[in-house]
């Protein structure tokens, strides 16, 4: 097993089978990778920087990673042991960002202090947690290339707040060595993201991979302390709560001595979606 790291500057804005390999490890190994934040780097004060911003340069991802050992069809286990944050975040507002773009009427740019000793965030007086998550996480995609702000079965941008230290990540691979890639990690972030921002910080984010002996997947699966969670992405929300509800039950009955009538009533009793 052997620790590496990875430069920011390794960057890529669509996960796609077709990116060179920045990168090649083996299973087992742990990296390092050093991460931009959303806005690769393009906002440093909040005067006139949101006029200019590249949108074509938006959730850079680093990498990709080749682990070697791991083939086509297998599933990639990676383990998040740690993300260290930048001492300070940016956030935007404005009019057409987000849920609440039809009723604001101007850009608002801010840069908030990080306070790692009480690990809170400073806003305007109140004092927010920090609660370290990644947004952007996966592989190369089966076909086509997909933007960094798109989520899919490979993962990319699913923006889960469970995205975070300590949890098991679990991922489908279309590809030899599966082109790896994370990035767009947030200092602090409400489900919903509404203002089409979180605290958006640059990073280091130590992970390490492995192949999954004893599970199967189709879609991201995400294991804490707390539980299982499956994250499936469609157009159609109704559609995505029915196919992760089934998928869920066909990963996690098979495992107990429930037959599927009887799981079923304990999904019902304990699962939740959302």
């Amino acid at each position: 097993m052997t620790h590496h790291k990875l430069s920011k500057d390794n960057l890529f804005y669509a996960m796609s089978k077709g990116n060179e390999a920045k990168l090649k490890v083996n299973l087992g190994d742990t990296v390092d990778i050093e991460t931009y934040d959303c806005f690769t780097g393009q906002i440093t004060s909040e005067e006139g920087a949101f006029g200019g911003l590249d949108w074509d340069k938006i959730n850079p991802a680093s990498g990709p990673v080749y682990i070697d050992g791991i083939k086509a069809g297998d599933v990639l286990k990676v383990t998040i042991n740690s993300i260290d944050i930048s001492a300070a975040g940016v956030m935007v507002a404005g009019p057409g960002l987000g849920v609440m773009g039809d009723v604001l009427n101007d850009t608002l740019v801010r840069i908030y202090d990080i306070d790692n000793d009480s690990n809170s965030v400073d806003f305007n007086g109140l004092s927010i947690p920090v609660n370290k998550m990644i947004g952007v996480i996966g592989v190369a995609p089966p076909d086509e290339p997909v933007n960094n702000g798109t989520p899919d079965t490979h993962g990319g941008n699913m923006d889960s707040l469970k995205m975070t230290e300590g949890i098991t990540l679990y991922l489908p691979v279309y590809h030899d060595g599966a082109l790896f890639g994370l990035g767009d990690v947030h200092a602090a972030m409400a489900d919903g993201e509404i203002s089409v921002s979180g605290l958006e910080v640059s990073a280091n984010v130590n992970v390490t991979f492995e192949k999954a002996q004893n599970l199967s997947t189709e879609h991201p699966v995400i294991i804490n302390d707390e539980g299982i969670y499956l994250n499936v992405s469609d157009e159609s929300l109704d559609t995505a709560v029915d196919v992760s509800v089934h998928k869920m039950a066909e990963l996690l009955q098979p495992k107990t001595d429930l037959s599927m009538e009887e799981f079923t009533m304990l999904m019902s009793l304990t699962g939740q979606t959302n």
